[in-house]
């Protein structure tokens, strides 16, 4: 399971002209899922993502309550290195990573944590205004 996690001061995800998930002071976290993932590795990656200390003063989504959403983006596992179009093999394909990621999602909400997300499958327009900009890489 691969994630880019940003701080954010707002993020939205829209599809067709209606939000369906919004954040502001939270995290806007990008999720994609392999083919070796698990139930238990969407419960470290939920773990992971809350307990992350990218917030101001070094705090973490868990330690303020910042609300987190959560979009699937299974080009965290494109691979361009042979030219320029890039492959999907490494991508989980949907039919499971779409359990995975409302794995990790379930996971955090009973952390605590408000969640928003994106929808599966779809053509999803993301929008994000990054604060700092603190970005980080998570791979497990």
């Amino acid at each position: 399971m691969r994630a880019v996690v940003q701080t954010v001061g707002r993020a939205c995800v829209t599809v067709d002209g209606e939000v369906v998930g919004e954040v502001t002071d939270g995290l806007l976290v990008l999720l994609g899922v392999t083919h070796t993932d698990t139930p238990e590795t969407a419960r470290t990656m939920a773990r992971k993502v809350h307990e992350l200390r990218i917030l101001d003063d070094e705090r973490s989504a868990a330690d303020t309550g910042a609300g987190i959403l959560v979009v699937s983006q299974f080009t965290l596992y494109g691979d361009a290195r042979r030219g320029r179009r890039p492959s999907w093999t490494a991508a989980a394909p949907a039919e499971m990573a779409e359990p995975l990621v409302t794995a990790v999602v379930e996971a955090l909400r009973e952390r605590g944590a408000p969640v928003a997300t994106g929808r599966f499958r779809t053509h999803m327009l993301v929008e994000s205004v990054n604060v700092g900009p603190r970005t980080l890489l998570l791979d497990l």
